[in-house]
């Protein structure tokens, strides 16, 4: 049996601002923009190079999703942007107007610093060591 997780639901205010968000300050890829209703787009961002999973950016429809944008994980890391430079990607990410909340950090498993979104969810900027292949 082979599975894999395709998509993971990013919950939005807005469907341009965050495609903006993505492709223009962290230099995502928009992957497909299909209009499904007067409200409701299947909107898929993804970093260049990836090919296993996607962003899916899920436009707010209720109070309840609302009340979770830019919280989904209750303060913790969300995601986990692992790149090849650390410092690179830091630097541009910093050019373009991305909030660190902690400068790239030398650990066991790799470089990371961590970075809010347009929301204020929090991700890894991490760029795994060659001890952790594993990671990779």
């Amino acid at each position: 049996m082979q599975q894999r997780i395709a998509h993971i639901a990013l919950v939005v205010k807005d469907y341009d601002e965050a495609i903006h968000f993505y492709t223009q300050k962290l230099g995502f890829l928009l992957l497909e923009d299909t209009t499904l209703s007067p409200d409701k787009r299947w909107v898929l961002v993804t970093p260049p190079g990836a090919t296993e999973c996607s962003l899916l950016l899920a436009k707010a429809d209720n109070e309840q999703q609302a009340a979770s944008i830019g919280n989904q994980t209750g303060g913790r890391v969300f995601l986990f942007l692992f790149t090849d430079d650390c410092w690179r990607d830091y630097n541009k990410m910093l050019a373009n107007g991305i909030h660190f909340v902690r400068p790239p950090k030398e650990e066991p498993y790799g470089i990371v610093a961590v970075f809010e979104d347009l929301y204020g969810n929090l991700w890894d900027l991490l760029q795994p060591n060659e001890h952790n292949k594993g990671l990779k």
